[in-house]
């Protein structure tokens, strides 16, 4: 009797514990948000800060003209700096390359996709550029995706600028090392985060011209205190590389200083798209073995390889040379305009010359104002840029004329009224 009682008892407390077990998961599981309210909270804080990303459709959207719904816009938020997307013998060139090779590689690198025309343009980019090698990437944010990820351990420090694009810094964030940011362009306070205990290696982080500033890297300054730390520095040129320094080679070359790994893009200067990393020998051969998103996917077509290499060959010729003084003076005449009128500008001498608002409401005010005149400009909002930091990120080209420069300063006149 005593033994039945006690299985009863047992029993009852187990259904007891059980009901509460179930009680508890049954409350957490209502307690829980669902997916579809986690995605509809997230785009209502967006859309609440007025920080809610949105695209065009467009019709011919790089170039000096831009159209929309039948309506010609003057052009100011592209990145094709040289006005290269459209030269008549780069278009000819990948349709060249499409009709011998077809319009795509059909695999990765390492299976097929690697062709005569691949490996001529990484040959062509490493001697014009100086290193022993170059590897191509499908994208500038794989590339350093792809470097970050397959240097970096758990022991080493990653030390970047704290305006790094994106594509660096969550790269960075998701690695196994450390990450430290230093001020921007502060070269003091990277030798001060330099000299820190660190067990491992170091890597110290760069944009040659910052995409949101464009403002340029002390590299330089920077490049000693990696140096002098046996530090590494990865800088990221795609502003810079067809645009700066001799044969436009980049900001590293005219700065004098060469990084220990450089990438470049192709979606500005050369007015493509893609990337390269140059750096040394062992280093192509380690990224080969161990940088997966180079591995996995699929190489660019062979005919955009060939559209690349007609138009660094453009770059270094003396047309090139001819659109980057065309651009520089562009730069010139619209900042000494610009400086006559109650706008906060950076201190940039490039391409991208941000007028600096602040409220992202009165950056998105602007922008319509402007577009409702004719000019297309584009509002760029945290988190792509730092909170109180909205602005309008102009960008100017070799393909615009002076009156395109003198029309913007005059819309731009207006709205500050």
């Amino acid at each position: 009797m005593t033994a039945q009682r006690d299985n009863r008892m047992t029993g009852q407390r187990g259904h007891r514990m059980t009901a509460q077990r179930d009680n508890r998961m049954t409350g957490q599981r209502d307690n829980r948000i669902t997916w579809q309210q986690r995605i509809d909270s997230a785009l209502e804080a967006r859309r609440a800060a007025e920080a809610f990303r949105v695209r065009s459709v467009v019709e011919g959207g790089a170039g000096r003209f831009l159209i929309r719904d039948n309506r010609q816009y003057c052009h100011f938020s592209g990145n094709d700096y040289l006005g290269l997307s459209q030269h008549p013998a780069i278009v000819r060139a990948w349709q060249q390359g499409a009709e011998n090779w077809g319009v795509g590689s059909g695999g990765s690198g390492h299976v097929s996709g690697y062709t005569t025309a691949h490996q001529k343009l990484e040959a062509s980019l490493a001697d014009w550029l100086g290193y022993p090698r170059a590897l191509l990437f499908i994208s500038g944010f794989a590339a350093n995706q792809a470097l970050i990820a397959a240097l970096m351990e758990r022991e080493d420090r990653i030390v970047a600028d704290r305006l790094s694009h994106a594509s660096l810094l969550e790269a960075a964030s998701h690695s196994p090392a450390q990450l430290r940011r230093f001020a921007h362009n502060e070269a003091s306070h990277l030798n001060a985060l330099l000299e820190k205990p660190c067990a491992g290696q170091q890597l110290v982080v760069t944009e040659g011209i910052f995409s949101m500033d464009g403002d340029s890297a002390p590299l330089h300054e920077l490049h000693a205190a990696a140096q002098q730390h046996n530090a590494w520095m990865l800088v990221d040129d795609a502003h810079g590389i067809g645009v700066s320094g001799e044969e436009g080679r980049g900001s590293a070359a005219r700065q004098g200083v060469k990084p220990d790994l450089l990438v470049v893009t192709f979606g500005k200067g050369f007015g493509i798209s893609g990337a390269a990393v140059l750096c040394s020998e062992p280093v192509a051969d380690y990224l080969l073995q161990f940088a997966r998103h180079l591995i996995y996917s699929t190489s660019m077509p062979p005919a955009q390889a060939v559209a690349l290499q007609a138009a660094m060959a453009v770059i270094r010729s003396d047309e090139g040379e001819q659109r980057r003084q065309t651009l520089a003076a562009l730069i010139a005449r619209f900042r000494a305009g610009v400086s006559e009128m109650p706008y906060h500008m950076t201190d940039s001498q490039s391409a991208i010359q941000p007028i600096i608002v602040g409220d992202n409401s009165r950056a998105l005010k602007l922008a319509q104002q402007l577009r409702e005149r004719g000019i297309w400009v584009t509002a760029i909002r945290p988190p792509t840029v730092p909170v109180g930091t909205a602005r309008l990120r102009l960008t100017l080209t070799a393909a615009h004329h002076p009156q395109d420069i003198d029309r913007l300063l005059e819309e731009l006149h207006a709205a500050s009224q």
